[in-house]
């Protein structure tokens, strides 16, 4: 194509702004938009960005206009750079325009794109040669900031093995872990029972931005203070030693040890005993003695007409007969019982056979500890919150056997307490508020604002004690998951009451489960997994 040319017309460039520069010419051919941008083009402008309206309206300028004008008609561009910071500070990325007639991207103006974008720290030298390389980019991080680590909370280890936890914790089914502790297992003088580590600051960050992103310290803890039979070692704080000779006992931060008493038998010689701590008998305990311990209860050998009442656990390798007694604040282990009362605060656990017992847990009663396929409850009652596990229940030789399950009178007991004392702080929180109203109307001895703060205070209280009541209730409705698990069958009579439901079993049934429905009957499930209607609310 032969180059154009127009007398008059020259074009100048001056940052980036190409300009038309017309002189009247007298007798110069007519211009249009399409011959102006072809000589646009010819002068080495095409690949900027050009203004198609002011080429039009240059072309027609040029053909009426009769003085000197100038008029831009198009402009070169570098490569743009954008720069976006997160919102947490912590990466930073770049977009890249790619350039119009202009200079193409180039790591140097880049990294001067994010200084001035406040961005100093962190630069990633190679991921920003690499977007100018590719001379058009979106968002990519260029910039990473350092986070910054939290401190980890202080920790409490044990160091001895065998340490007894008297807070025994529930799984998701509300069951506690019921396991055989074994004897009573004692430490020495000096002997070192928990290791502390402390918490720690953590590590600072920092923003791309080049802020410091402040570390959350670790909760720190320490010893509890007053551990019974432990004190911190003199060599290193942060390790727990035993004082006295003693079970150590797990509590919150820390480990007390409670002291050890040990007889070979507990008769008419020895006389009754009460103890600060934990008794160990070897022998027996024969018939009309009494142990009460405010620690574990350990007996080796049988317990005959005897009562055991513990504050920690209950233990005896051999059999509870003869009208014993036995209340633990924790759980109770024996190998059988015959015609004996037994209570624990969270388990009782029987390896062989319970005959005619009154056994009464506030989470779960299991017979068969020791073999599920020999565990037998025979006779008596067996009441419990949540589980009572047994191999085989009832028999055809005996009385009826009574199961009471998702029952937790202490939890009703409180319960029933709370709703008497939410009515009457609701009560006075009524009284109140009529008060104030009264006030309002006539105030002679000036009461109104001591009035206001009484009032204010019980509605806290009130509120307090709701919350209170949504958490009992919560409890309570856990009672419902309560079951009877039977490993290998029913035999004879027996009465199953769970919750408000109550089923009289006077025909066999095989392994499984009675529990309650979705919709709340009684059912039972056996190994075919098809519910069979036992009871239904009224």
């Amino acid at each position: 194509m032969s180059a154009i040319h127009f007398p008059g017309i020259t074009f100048n460039e001056a940052d980036g702004q190409i300009l038309l520069v017309s002189q009247p010419v007298q007798g110069r051919a007519a211009m249009d938009a399409a011959t102006l941008h072809q000589l646009l083009v010819q002068e080495g402008y095409g690949d900027c960005r050009l203004d198609a309206e002011a080429i039009a309206s240059a072309a027609e300028m040029c053909n009426v206009q009769q003085e000197p004008f100038g008029i831009q008609l198009a402009q070169r561009l570098d490569a743009e750079y954008q720069v976006h910071t997160s919102s947490d500070g912590m990466t930073a990325t770049l977009s890249i325009i790619p350039p119009v007639g202009g200079k193409p991207a180039a790591p140097e103006q880049a990294l001067q794109a994010l200084t001035l974008a406040g961005v100093v720290f962190g630069i990633d030298q190679t991921a920003v040669s690499q977007a100018c390389q590719k001379g058009s980019c979106s968002h990519v991080i260029v910039a990473r900031g350092i986070h910054a680590q939290d401190g980890a909370d202080a920790v409490f280890e044990d160091l001895v093995p065998h340490t007894v936890n008297r807070e025994p914790t529930l799984d998701e089914n509300g069951l506690i872990d019921y396991r055989e502790r074994g004897a009573i297992e004692t430490v020495q003088p000096g002997d070192a029972l928990m290791r502390r580590t402390p918490a720690t600051a953590g590590i600072d960050g920092h923003s791309v931005k080049g802020g410091v992103v402040k570390a959350q310290p670790g909760k720190d803890r320490h010893f509890a203070a007053g551990l019974s039979g432990a004190e911190v070692s003199s060599d290193d704080p942060c390790v727990l030693v035993a004082a006295v000779s003693g079970q150590p006992v797990r509590v919150d931060c820390g480990v007390t040890v409670e002291p050890v008493v040990r007889f070979k038998e507990v008769n008419m010689a020895t006389g009754n005993i009460h103890f600060d701590g934990n008794v160990h008998v070897t022998g027996e305990v024969v018939q009309g003695m009494k142990v009460v311990a405010s620690g574990d209860i350990v007996v080796d050998g049988m317990v005959d007409s005897g009562m055991l009442e513990a504050g920690g656990n209950i233990q005896v390798a051999g059999g509870v007969i003869g009208r014993s007694a036995l209340r633990a604040g924790g759980s109770v282990t024996v190998r059988f019982a015959e015609g004996v009362k037994i209570h624990a605060g969270t388990v009782i656990a029987i390896k062989d056979m319970a005959l005619e017992c009154e056994l009464d847990s506030l989470n779960q009663i299991i017979v068969g500890a020791g073999s599920r396929q020999k565990g037998r409850l025979i006779g008596g009652v067996a009441t419990a919150t949540m589980l009572v596990r047994v191999s085989t229940l009832g028999s055809d030789k005996a009385g009826a056997t009574k199961v009471v399950l998702g029952v937790n009178r202490a939890l009703e007991e409180q319960y029933a307490a709370l709703l008497k004392r939410i009515d009457e702080e609701k009560a006075q929180e009524t009284r109140l508020e009529q008060l104030i109203k009264q006030l309002k109307v006539a105030d002679p001895k000036g009461i109104l604002e001591r009035a206001r703060a009484s009032w204010q205070q019980a509605v806290l209280v009130w509120g307090k004690s709701l919350k209170e009541r949504e958490a009992l209730e919560k409890e309570l409705e856990a009672t419902r998951a309560a079951r009877l698990e039977v490993a290998v069958g029913t035999a004879g009579a027996v009465e199953l009451s769970l919750c408000k439901l109550t089923a009289r079993l006077r025909r066999e049934f095989d392994r499984g489960v009675f529990a309650l429905d979705a919709g709340g009957d009684l059912v039972f499930t056996g190994t075919d997994g098809t519910p069979q209607l036992l009871a239904r609310l009224a």
